[in-house]
């Protein structure tokens, strides 16, 4: 095959990825939802019996492409959620925040644990079932902020709590997903069974605390680094580019040399690099422009792509286990962060909302699912139920959160016309 046939599927992802991501939109859903969509829709190619057009989409040369601008695609958009990633709004919440949180990742990776164990494989063990749960502790609040924005109640007490929380759930989920995959492949799994005490699961924890260790260490000096080029040249395109290797460098030596996911490198690297940096809005900028324009779309679209199959396979057997996991994931958040917020004193209604909030799923969950498949705890056949997820939640949400502000608004339209 030559290289420029690569050129046909990418000009079909990018466009049919856009048209799609425009439709979620307007319907008032993730992007997200529409990329993946795209590549289902691509995938159903497959199925056509024509010898030239099975070889320009699903060749050995292009899947092994696609699945190369996937991980590049994956690696940006964490990248980019680390230097969103506001360490300072957690002041504003306190401890209201970190108990959300807490409950928010507990409440969904129990259940979701506990209805991957009820369904369980004779060849699965405890890492299996808890990567399952751990999948359901994603949060991405881009909807939910989008309608607190479009109520004004984006700086209430509510909006802050969840946009807080938020912050701290992504820091949490993306520490037990490296602790996860760590131990996938320390070989402390005997007989079926797991040793969680057993060296290799040992080591696992030395070399993820020694990552962080590492990690923070040669992050102050980059901010030095950083903190210097500004003053020399702001807004000069070196800076992203730097950012870039240091972003490419992380997950790399991540996952090569501590056995740590390469999206948790990418992550603190953008932690690490954003917040108080003047420049990180220009840096995370070019990341995104750049991420979005091609890598991101590819990303979703080949997950929609490459496992299509799965939504026509579905056994009986997955279907039940597959519905009681969406129930899981939709519950799990609303009762955990909505019990966390009462503790806090919160309104029965307000704990409600943050429940709600704190529900939506959309692209970290889909990163996680990716993750679990490519470490072999998941079974991919779980695809067509976590996109269910994002679905349901994104349609759920603003419908929700909207109708529990409605008799708000009533009485303050009928105080109004009282006076």
């Amino acid at each position: 095959m030559e290289a420029f046939e690569i050129l046909l599927p990418l000009a079909v992802i990018l466009l049919l990825s856009k048209l799609m991501g425009l439709g979620a939109h307007k319907c008032g859903m993730p992007a997200v939802l529409g990329m993946l969509v795209a590549g289902i829709l691509i995938g159903l190619l497959q199925y056509i019996p024509w010898a030239p057009l099975q070889e320009a989409f699903f060749g050995e040369y292009v899947t092994y492409f696609l699945k190369v601008m996937s991980k590049i695609g994956v690696v940006l958009i964490m990248f980019s959620a680390g230097l969103g990633t506001d360490l300072k709004k957690l002041k504003q919440t306190g401890v209201a925040s970190i108990v959300i949180t807490s409950l928010g990742v507990i409440v969904p990776m129990g259940l979701g644990t506990l209805v991957a164990f009820l369904f369980r494989q004779p060849n699965e063990n405890a890492l299996n079932w808890l990567f399952y749960g751990a999948i359901l502790t994603a949060t991405s609040v881009s909807v939910t902020v989008a309608v607190l924005k479009e109520l004004g109640k984006l700086d209430s007490k509510v909006g802050t709590s969840i946009v807080a929380a938020a912050v701290i759930d992504d820091v949490i989920g993306i520490v037990i997903l490296s602790v996860l995959t760590g131990f996938s492949g320390s070989g402390g799994s005997e007989g079926g069974g797991w040793n969680w005490f057993s060296p290799g699961a040992g080591l696992v924890v030395i070399k993820i605390v020694l990552f962080f260790i590492a990690a923070i260490a040669v992050g102050v000096g980059l901010r030095k680094l950083f903190d210097l080029m500004e003053r020399k040249a702001p807004h000069n395109r070196r800076v992203p580019i730097i950012s870039l290797a240091a972003c490419f460098l992380y997950a790399y030596v991540a996952e090569k040399i501590f056995g740590v996911a390469d999206i948790t490198g990418a992550y603190i690297a953008g932690i690490l690099l954003g917040g108080t940096l003047s420049e990180t809005p220009y840096v995370e900028s070019k990341v995104d422009e750049m991420g979005y324009l091609i890598f991101s779309p590819i990303f979703f679209a080949f997950i929609g792509m490459s496992n299509i199959e799965y939504f026509a396979s579905i056994s009986l057997r997955f279907l039940g286990f597959g519905l009681v996991f969406v129930a899981a994931g939709l519950l799990g958040k609303l009762l955990g962060c909505g019990l966390g917020a009462k503790m806090c004193k919160f309104s029965f209604r307000d704990s409600f909302r943050v429940g709600i909030g704190m529900m939506v799923r959309a692209e970290v969950v889909l990163i996680c699912t990716e993750k679990g498949v490519a470490s072999g705890l998941v079974d991919p056949a779980i695809y067509p139920f976590v996109i269910v997820i994002i679905l349901l939640s994104s349609i759920l949400t603003p419908i929700l959160m909207k109708r529990s502000y409605r008799k708000e608004e009533q009485q303050l339209m009928s105080g109004g016309a009282s006076v």
